[in-house]
């Protein structure tokens, strides 16, 4: 099992190079509160608030997961270049559709250089 790196709230942390090193790695999600049953919902995965994180040959963001709770909903790969070789926030945004009456989602994402990496959960209320 891989060892998975959690997001911690950086104003918490002292350094601002382990403020760096948290954020570009942390995988967000937004998206609304609430969803419909049965209709596309939007959850759109951001790695980073603050900062961004590099596109090189050898250190990039591999993919980008989304999950409700134990369940694989989505997942993005990318390939070294993707972000033009600069800085950038990897982004994508999924089209789920709900069926329960809540979803529990976790966006995780895996960089080339340091590992897999955990966003704080974001609980979304399904209605009729």
């Amino acid at each position: 099992m891989p060892k998975i790196n959690r997001y911690v709230d950086i104003d918490t942390v002292e350094r601002e190079a382990k403020k760096d090193y948290i954020d570009r790695h942390s995988p967000f999600i937004h998206c609304a509160e609430t969803a419909k049953k049965g209709e596309k919902f939007p959850v759109t995965v951001k790695m980073g608030n603050e900062y961004s994180h590099p596109d090189d040959f050898d250190h990039y963001i591999a993919y980008i997961q989304l999950w409700n709770g134990e369940t694989l909903m989505a997942q993005a790969t990318f390939t070294p270049g993707s972000l033009g070789n600069q800085k950038d926030h990897a982004e994508v945004t999924f089209n789920i559709v709900p069926t329960g009456s809540k979803l529990k989602l976790t966006a995780m994402a895996y960089c080339t250089k340091h590992g897999l990496w955990e966003g704080t959960p974001v609980e979304v209320t399904v209605e009729d």
